[in-house]
């Protein structure tokens, strides 16, 4: 059997006013900002259960535009449901968007049928509160991806929750 999502894991909108849209769900609906950056914020109701239930992102399409979901996302129980996941997208034809390391998760990033972009993810275990987005061969033994997401988690773990990197550490934690 196919591996199969455990849940929804969190919602990217895109905004024009970062700093006015992590005012209202701070403040307002009384989330935590857990990370941050430059082009977005990440909120939870409950950042000792989850890290981010709603992803901030600056960018927000013109009025005509419909298409302000940035992205989709749901979890996965094992490094191998993730892996079953990228070979069926693959298989599938889907469009693949990239895949990459997030320190507290690796996602894989794709379209589904209408366009929308999707991620299904897997948690690996460390607490990370850096926005970090370094790309990731999944294709590679388990150990090697492992030690991959190891090191960048290595880079950012110093960083506490709603903090900022500087300018340096942020260009090394975010790669296409």
């Amino acid at each position: 059997m196919s591996a199969k999502v455990t849940g929804l894991g969190h919602i990217g909108i895109f905004v024009q006013d970062l700093d006015a849209m992590t005012e209202f769900y701070r403040d307002f609906i009384g989330m935590t900002v857990t990370k941050k950056s430059a082009s977005g914020s990440f909120l939870s109701a409950d950042p000792a259960a989850v890290d981010h239930e709603i992803a901030l992102v600056k960018g927000r399409p013109s009025a005509e535009d419909p298409h302000l979901i940035q992205q989709i996302s749901m979890r996965v129980e094992t490094l191998a449901d993730l892996k079953d996941f990228y070979e069926r997208v693959r298989k599938a034809g889907y469009k693949l968007d990239r895949v990459v390391s997030h320190a507290s998760a690796i996602g894989c990033y794709f379209r589904d049928p209408e366009g929308n972009p999707t991620e299904v993810f897997w948690l690996t275990g460390y607490e990370s509160w850096g926005i970090v987005s370094i790309p990731i061969d999944l294709d590679l033994p388990d150990d090697e991806i492992l030690a991959q997401v190891r090191g960048n988690w290595e880079q950012v773990r110093h960083l506490k929750m709603g903090e900022q990197p500087d300018e340096a550490l942020a260009a090394t934690m975010f790669r296409k």
